[in-house]
């Protein structure tokens, strides 16, 4: 059998990590991120990945570092055939990648050379692509750099979001590396070293950044909001209050009021003016300490504010 070393976190590394073991990879261990405090009584939480491998009696390595740690020379001792990473979130030091017998590969959901780093989902939501995908690659030293051994896209749709994409782009990479392994195993591939000239970053986003910019134009805005959902969310300041922005509608209305202005303020509606001259309709949004709520429960606790040509969105 195959023998890998698997190294993951998040919900978008489990399936592939179960398509390993279903098909008969024998995963050696399993090198995760250590437990977690989650949600407000701050429970310790294992990650998905780590669920998996317990749940398949699979030996789990927990650094908080990986770099000269006691689990990395465990990793080491194995010898695997194959370290295998997706969204595992660490460098890894060479000594490290140098003991699979095969190969150090990485799963990484974007179409390298374009969005290495640590965010690549968010940042083809956010910036409105139409096409993003997952690349399985060389590991080496440097941040998502290595040759290109095997490349598949997939459409994003005004519908998706982070979190809709992360689910397709897992599927996708689980099925591309299912491909990809036998290939490598005999030796049947073609790596293809990236175009340095196209590279482009998607580093972890900053809290500052989660704020929409109502200078951008309708379309942006909710690619933004898209890019941000469900995780880290975005956000507004509305008439003083910070509030956080779940859904919208881009309106082919166009309008000549400045940006952050109500255009409209019905009973069951609530549409800004934004760059560009454009509209947006909010469905849905949460104001700091509130749950989050539609646009008509939102609007029934807002009496007579929000007044048709008021500066509502601090810009």
């Amino acid at each position: 059998m195959t023998s890998i070393v698997f190294m993951g976190t998040p919900e978008f590394s489990a399936p592939i990590l179960e398509a390993l073991i279903q098909n008969h990879y024998d995963v050696k261990a399993v090198v995760t991120q250590p437990d977690r405090p989650v949600g407000r009584k701050h429970v310790l939480t294992a990650s998905p990945v780590k669920k998996v491998a317990v749940a398949h009696n699979i030996e789990v390595l927990q650094p908080e570092k990986i770099g000269g740690s006691e689990e990395m020379a465990r990793a080491i001792e194995l010898a695997p055939d194959f370290i295998v990473t997706a969204a595992f979130g660490q460098f890894l030091p060479t000594k490290l990648l140098k003991s699979a017998k095969i190969a150090a590969i990485n799963v990484h959901a974007s179409l390298l050379p374009k969005y290495r780093g640590g965010a690549p989902v968010h940042y083809a939501v956010m910036n409105n692509d139409a096409k993003t995908g997952v690349s399985i690659i060389y590991m080496v030293k440097k941040m998502d750099a290595g040759d290109i051994i095997s490349q598949r896209e997939i459409p994003i749709e005004k519908t998706d979001d982070v979190g809709s994409m992360f689910d397709k782009l897992s599927l996708l990479g689980r099925d591309l590396l299912l491909e990809t392994l036998p290939k490598l195993i005999t030796g049947d591939v073609h790596p293809v070293p990236q175009d340095e000239s196209k590279v482009t970053f998607s580093p972890t986003i900053k809290p500052d950044e989660e704020e929409v910019d109502f200078n951008m134009s309708a379309e942006m805005i909710d690619a933004k909001i898209r890019g941000l959902r469900p995780f880290p969310t975005s956000y507004i300041i509305l008439s003083g209050t910070r509030t956080k922005l779940w859904d919208v509608t881009v309106l082919p209305d166009k309008t000549d009021l400045t940006p952050g202005k109500v255009v409209l303020h019905e009973k069951h509606r609530l549409v800004l003016s934004t760059g560009n001259h454009g509209t947006l309709q909010i469905n849905e949004l949460q104001p700091a300490g509130k749950p989050k709520q539609s646009i008509t429960d939102f609007l029934n606790g807002t009496e007579d504010a929000l007044t048709e040509g008021e500066q509502v969105v601090k810009l």
